[in-house]
């Protein structure tokens, strides 16, 4: 009698998370944000926050939740209820982290469940409107000639408060993505010494890739992908990748992703499988590489 309760009772939990899936979205969605208001993971979570509600018919709200380089907001959403209400958007960090952190609370790849890429960006080496150097040859020259200057790195929350400290001329140089830096190039705001892709990018025609500036072979983009906690059943996974490769078409989205120097990803990318697979070749890839430069944090 007492199994036939407990298989009686782990139906009725089964169909009832089932049906709960199904009736899935029912109250407003947290997207968390590892970085601050402003830079370009949070401005590409408001821009595809806004059609990802249309389709689910609940709202998609942003929280920024800053710290250690993006594991503190990880690690809260892998320790979620896996009921699709908590979301993480994460760029090529949640791949790196895995080598960068010593003591990680949580499995990059296996603590989550992968809804789809969202976009590829590429990066800019930019700096302060007044900096010396006028191309990257000048500014690599300048280093090798000032070589027993002290350069410190300047750690934010992120990349928007960086972006206003090299604004005001307090940081001097900066590498970050087109998201955060294509208005201020364009304004004439900050200088731009190239672009880390293979190929020029189209809103910024004018800027040479780092290859073509005198860094051969020299190519990095910055990608984001979106994640539930582990154990979201799988109905709420399908609703929320068809959201967000709904949210991927949008004219607005294609068009403002466009203006900043970067593009959605296709469908056949905006995916479990694909995020999945994606996710594990940058952890091989870059574990070895931060593993070799001695490269730790705490």
């Amino acid at each position: 009698m007492t199994n036939v309760l407990r298989f009686i009772a782990c139906l009725s939990v089964f169909c009832l998370s089932q049906a709960s899936a199904q009736e899935y979205p029912t109250k407003v969605i947290t997207m968390v944000v590892p970085f601050a208001a402003g830079g370009p993971t949070d401005t590409v979570a408001r821009l595809i926050g806004a059609p990802m509600s249309k389709t689910l018919k609940q709202q998609v709200i942003v929280e920024n939740v800053l710290g250690a380089g993006g594991t503190i907001a990880a690690n809260r959403v892998a320790k979620s209820a896996p009921d699709g209400y908590t979301l993480l958007i994460h760029h090529i960090g949640h791949s790196t982290a895995p080598a960068l952190y010593r003591k990680l609370p949580y499995d990059a790849l296996n603590d989550f469940e992968p809804i789809g890429l969202i976009n590829e960006v590429p990066m800019t080496l930019v700096a302060k409107k007044d900096f010396p150097a006028k191309d990257l040859k000048e500014l690599i020259t300048l280093f090798m000639s000032a070589i027993q200057t002290e350069l410190t790195a300047v750690p934010y929350n992120g990349t928007g408060p960086a972006m206003n400290d090299l604004l005001g001329g307090q940081v001097d140089i900066m590498c970050d993505q087109t998201t955060n830096t294509t208005s201020q190039i364009k304004a004439g705001k900050i200088k731009v010494y190239g672009v880390t892709t293979k190929k020029r990018v189209a809103s910024l025609s004018n800027v040479p890739t780092m290859d073509e500036a005198g860094l051969k072979g020299f190519e990095v983009s910055v990608w984001h992908g979106l994640y539930a906690p582990k154990g979201t059943p799988k109905p709420v996974i399908d609703k929320l990748t068809k959201a967000l490769q709904a949210a991927l078409k949008d004219d607005n989205v294609k068009q403002r992703f466009a203006e900043l120097g970067t593009e959605p990803v296709a469908e056949n990318r905006a995916t479990p499988t694909a995020l999945r697979a994606h996710l594990k070749a940058e952890i091989d890839k870059w574990s070895p590489i931060i593993k070799k430069a001695g490269v730790y944090a705490d």
